[in-house]
């Protein structure tokens, strides 16, 4: 089977699209899978997400924690916040923000998952609702799926892997709020 991959000159225009239809308040369900035991935990987070047009004075400070010169500005991108407890003790687990900035193929973020410093991400869409992402740091590798299904809801998969092993999965249904 073929599967062709939108890597041309929308990716603009779509990574655009992408953040636009994600903007707005959602309730995320998460299970994450440890691996190889598969030991199982859950979490719920409340996220909220806003798109930022080129220009905007978030996307002009991530181009400055990332050295980037003001000739090519960030096209379009997005501010994350997110608040998250654990499904079964109710205990709060993290709450936070981040920044997202796109500039060709390249997703610019103000912070990693597992990093406090800026980092990059390499970016494509296997079609106009799906967005997939590879980040690489401190010999770690994450890579996650993000899918619009429908204007409701959305799906996420990340793979965390460290020095070439998968130590994790995270598997989220993300419904509008």
């Amino acid at each position: 089977m073929t599967q062709s991959l939108y890597r041309s000159t929308a990716d603009a225009s779509l990574i655009a699209e992408f953040f636009q239809q994600s903007e707005g308040n959602w309730r995320s369900e998460r299970r994450y899978y440890t691996l190889p035991d598969g030991e199982a935990k859950e979490m719920v987070s409340l996220i909220s997400i806003r798109f930022l047009p080129q220009g905007s004075a978030e996307l002009l400070h991530l181009a400055q924690l990332h050295h980037l010169s003001t000739e090519t500005p960030l096209e379009c991108g997005a501010y994350v916040s997110w608040e998250s407890k654990d499904s079964v003790t109710q205990r709060k687990k993290s709450k936070g923000s981040t920044l997202f900035g796109a500039l060709g193929e390249i997703l610019y973020r103000d912070r990693g998952f597992a990093t406090p410093k800026p980092v990059t991400a390499s970016f494509f869409f296997t079609n106009p609702q799906t967005l997939c992402l590879r980040t690489e740091y401190n010999d770690s590798m994450f890579e996650e799926e993000l899918k619009l299904v429908g204007s409701q809801y959305r799906t996420r998969q990340t793979i965390i892997s460290r020095a070439g092993e998968q130590q994790m999965i995270g598997q989220y249904l993300e419904t509008r709020i």
